[in-house]
């Protein structure tokens, strides 16, 4: 079968076509037609080697995929590695079926980003009607979800970042209060004036480095900072004890990999939000679908910050 096949570490340059044997079902799992393949930003991490857990060579990226199993049933599911291919296999409890009224890219832009923004509100930083709620990336794959999510479940003020006045005007569209540049010099400033002049009760950062350190700048007292990414591939400066008792603030940490032990963790969140998407009261975004061929593209244009919402990668193209 076809796949993209990485046998050296390094940029979009290393991802290319290659003829491998197909993945074989053990005891347990299921093998999949890969309709669509899911394209994350922890893609191009897993790709150079700098992600949170190391890569062994050689090497299958895609951690997520849309398909049909052997015996028909249409499922979104999580693999680890190997989705960018004709076929992949899943752990059959890491595969969901996908309910009649949510498409393949909607399923694929839930099942990882999706989940992901529902932790950070719900299990990371508690949200409580009425807060304030800072999203980075607003336009990306976690970030108009964890705008849309927030909204939904009462948030008093939505403030997102974005890198264009074109993203900017999107997540105004969906449903945030205010977009603003996340530019790192004079964030702080930009997000307070955002507010109203006071600081924000939370915020979802995954840009780390100085956009880290305004972002924390800006919490207000019992707020709450999660870090789930360092898109800048930086990292803030040290966080001593006394800043955030000063405040009473909190930072905290997610990774959507340590809810994999339990497919609960994923299982039931996956389930509400297909309800929401089912309900057109959640709209996940789906930005752009490219070739397998073209899959170097797509993690270049990730790169530069070129896209928004989900990315889709067809393996029969």
């Amino acid at each position: 079968m076809r796949a993209i096949q990485i046998t050296e570490f390094g940029g979009p340059e290393v991802l290319k076509i290659s003829e491998v044997a197909e993945p074989v079902a053990g005891d347990g799992q299921v093998l999949i037609t890969v309709d669509r393949a899911g394209i994350n930003y922890a893609d191009t991490h897993q790709v150079e080697n700098s992600y949170l857990s190391k890569t062994e060579l050689p090497l299958i990226p895609g951690g997520e995929v849309v398909g049909r199993t052997e015996d028909g049933r249409r499922v979104v599911a999580l693999v680890g590695s190997g989705g960018y291919a004709e076929k992949a296999v899943a752990h059959a409890p890491y595969a969901w079926e996908v309910p009649a009224g949510v498409t393949d890219g909607q399923a694929l832009s839930l099942v990882l980003q999706g989940t992901t923004a529902w932790h950070l509100l719900k299990t990371s930083t508690h949200l409580q009607p009425g807060e304030s709620v800072l999203v980075h990336a607003g336009a990306g794959g976690v970030g108009s979800l964890a705008v849309q999510l927030a909204k939904l479940w009462g948030a008093g003020r939505v403030i997102a970042t974005a890198s264009s006045e074109e993203k900017r005007k999107q997540v105004l569209e969906l449903g945030a209060d205010a977009a603003i540049d996340g530019t790192p010099e004079g964030l702080k400033d930009r997000i307070l004036e955002a507010n109203g002049g006071r600081p924000v009760d939370i915020v979802l950062e995954m840009v780390g480095g100085q956009t880290f350190d305004e972002s924390f700048a800006a919490l207000g007292r019992f707020g709450r900072l999660v870090t789930f990414g360092a898109a800048s591939r930086q990292q803030g400066a040290p966080i001593d004890p006394g800043r955030l008792m000063k405040g009473s603030k909190t930072v905290a940490g997610f990774w959507l990999a340590d809810c994999f032990a339990n497919p609960q963790l994923l299982g039931g969140p996956l389930a509400e939000l297909f309800d929401l998407t089912a309900d057109g009261k959640l709209r996940p975004i789906v930005g752009g679908e490219y070739a397998l061929s073209d899959v170097a593209t797509a993690h270049e244009d990730m790169r530069a910050r070129k896209t928004v919402g989900k990315l889709l990668l067809d393996p029969t193209r």
